[in-house]
């Protein structure tokens, strides 16, 4: 109801509107028809190219065929609509319009778009059944192009195309309408589009915008058509206003195609960026998986000098395999997460903190020196040690400790496993010492 309120007071705003703009250039208002419509047609291409794109890319968006269809027909409907303004389509004065072909093409228009939405909405509700193999499919399309056709032909045929078979809704010499279209095929097309509304309300639900803005794009028709039924000579400026509801209620829906593709490209990048990082993560501790660590230390190592030195550490988690025997190994993942964290809040968002094996952690240290890189270690030491289960919260099951290597890299050449080992050198003659300290490595 909010929805509907809203869109009345949209159309009531924008009614209001396009009278004061209409009536202040009414020098302009013969060239508004058909400048509106040759917009309205682009616009009407373009959805329609959006539409089977759609459906090209996901083919169980069957009904968005009948859409693509509607739009696209009534593109082609335009042309004729264009071509009764032949004197403005050549730069001369418009002094001489066929109002009647206009008119027929108008007809057949809302009958062809408002027909086809209806099978759009009856093809959404069974897009979950078993309608889409590949004969259906080919049977669908081929109607909804044979309906579009005869459409076409119909409204070609009626026009001045066919002179034995002539529609006559508008005089042309006194630019009024004929009791045809005020008793008949205006109130019809209220009609058809009344019923177009009513379907889409009962089945879609208005479950996503797209329908939202079909819904929109409803009422802008019927509210144009209501806007034309009292109206007697195709000279007032409603048959103008009518022009603008249309071109208006297609660049919202056009702004809803826009945002679906931004929120598909936002998804689409979304999976990219969480494939990505899963492949170069390790999936339990969330630190960069040892593959991406050896990358990025080649990458460092590139640029390494004296004056822009880089640091690995290599450190280990001391006696862990007593913590899987005892405690076992789920609550061993619960202390590797915890240590992991702790490793993670020490560094910089430029440096890598990695997971290379079961207990076995590196971190690599951008410009980073010797000195700080052996102060990094400690503190992440000292956190380590300083925790227990209280203040674990229930992660650690009793205090633990960590032995670190440090191995600082000053000279190009070094190679990034000559690094690693180095670190792992040291690392092990922490160990050697008694665990839970940190050793630089020494030539």
């Amino acid at each position: 109801m909010r929805f509907l309120a809203s869109s009345i007071l949209l159309i009531v705003v924008l009614h209001l509107f396009s009278s004061q703009v209409i009536h202040r250039i009414p020098t302009m208002v013969p060239a508004l028809f058909p400048v509106m419509t040759i917009f309205l047609m682009v616009f009407h291409i373009l959805i329609a190219g959006f539409m089977l794109m759609k459906y090209l890319c996901d083919k169980h968006r069957l009904y968005l065929v009948a859409i693509a269809c509607a739009f696209g027909g009534s593109s082609l409907l335009m042309i004729g609509t264009l071509s009764s303004y032949a004197d403005w389509l050549l730069c001369s004065s418009i002094s001489s319009i066929n109002f009647n072909d206009a008119l027929i093409h108008y007809f057949f228009r809302n009958v062809l778009m408002a027909a086809l939405f209806i099978t759009s909405v009856i093809l959404y509700q069974y897009r979950h059944s078993n309608i889409h193999t590949r004969r259906n499919h080919i049977v669908i399309l081929s109607g909804l192009l044979v309906f579009t056709l005869t459409i076409l032909f119909l409204s070609w045929k009626y026009s001045s195309n066919s002179p034995g078979v002539n529609l006559e809704i508008i005089d042309d010499l006194t630019k009024k309408f004929t009791p045809l279209w005020h008793n008949y095929l205006i109130v019809g097309m209220i009609a058809l589009w009344g019923v177009t509304l009513t379907v889409m309300l009962a089945i879609t639900r208005l479950r996503n915008i797209f329908w939202y803005s079909g819904y929109l794009f409803c009422l802008f028709y019927i509210f144009t058509l209501v806007l034309l039924l009292p109206v007697i000579s195709i000279e007032g400026y409603s048959w103008y206003q009518s022009r603008l509801f249309e071109t208006t209620a297609t660049l919202f829906l056009i702004f809803v195609l826009l945002c679906d593709v931004f929120t598909l490209y936002r998804e689409s990048n979304n999976k990219y960026e969480n494939s990505y990082q899963n492949s170069i993560r390790d999936p339990m501790t969330r630190l960069f998986n040892r593959s991406f660590f050896y990358d990025s230390l080649k990458k460092q190592m590139a640029g390494v000098s004296a004056s822009s030195p880089v640091s690995v550490i290599v450190c280990d988690l001391d006696h862990f395999k007593r913590i899987n025997d005892c405690y076992g190994h789920l609550q061993g993942d619960k202390v590797i997460q915890f240590v992991s964290a702790i490793l993670q809040d020490n560094v910089r968002l430029n440096d890598v903190a990695a997971r290379i094996g079961g207990e076995e952690f590196a971190l690599l240290l951008t410009n980073t020196d010797a000195e700080n890189a052996l102060d990094i270690a400690e503190r992440i030491r000292q956190t380590v040690y300083q925790h227990d289960e209280e203040s674990s919260h229930g992660q650690l099951p009793e205090k633990i400790t960590i032995s670190m290597g440090v191995y600082t890299a000053t000279q190009a050449e070094a190679e990034q496993e000559a690094c690693v080992q180095r670190a792992d050198i040291a690392m092990y003659q922490a160990k050697a010492q008694g665990r839970n300290r940190v050793v630089v490595w020494q030539p």
